[in-house]
């Protein structure tokens, strides 16, 4: 979900940005939000720290989660700084405030779903983006709430989360997107 929001927002974006810049950036955020915390994932796996990919299992959420946090942080501080890309320096600020509220969530034994919070963030940060540039993205924004209910409906249909659990998710995952918007 990082490396979707980011591409909408190069997309989206009425800045000029080089093309060597952007796909640097590109690379760097696909590295550390889909590479790296692969690998990882398959560490635990064979460590026996998590038993799927799904990671049903409450207490087996907070390694990957906290790790989440820490991958986040390195994007937000090192790969995309404030002062050149303040818009997605925000979503990524967002995405940091969801991963230490779905990390603490895990430690107080309530299960979020994680698929929730990352199909909110990037709605409402396309949300955000539209009412920040003042430009017509309903199609995006269209397509978008079509995903998240298909998203939704497919975790219930699978009896991966309860309703709650999916409400909480996306709550958890648009109010940091829209509570940012105030500070663009």
């Amino acid at each position: 979900m990082p490396l979707l929001g980011t591409v909408l927002y190069f997309k989206i974006t009425p800045k000029f940005i080089p093309e060597s810049f952007l796909y640097a950036k590109l690379m760097a955020i696909s590295i550390l939000t889909i590479i790296v915390p692969s690998l990882f994932y398959f560490m635990l796996r064979n460590l026996g720290r998590i038993d799927s990919i799904f990671v049903e299992n409450i207490k087996q959420r907070r390694t990957p989660l906290f790790f989440q946090v820490i991958l986040t942080g390195i994007v937000l501080f090192i790969v995309v700084k404030g002062y050149e890309f303040p818009e997605l320096y925000y979503f990524f600020l967002g995405i940091l405030v969801s991963a230490i509220i779905a990390f603490l969530a895990s430690l107080l034994r309530y299960k979020l779903s994680l698929h929730m919070v990352g199909i909110a963030g990037v709605l409402f940060f396309i949300i955000a983006l539209s009412m920040h540039y003042g430009s017509n993205l309903l199609m995006a924004i269209g397509v978008l709430f079509f995903i998240t209910g298909a998203i939704a409906s497919s975790r219930l249909e699978q009896k991966a989360h309860s309703s709650s659990e999916l409400f909480m998710g996306m709550v958890i995952g648009a109010l940091p997107q829209l509570g940012l918007l105030f500070f663009l």
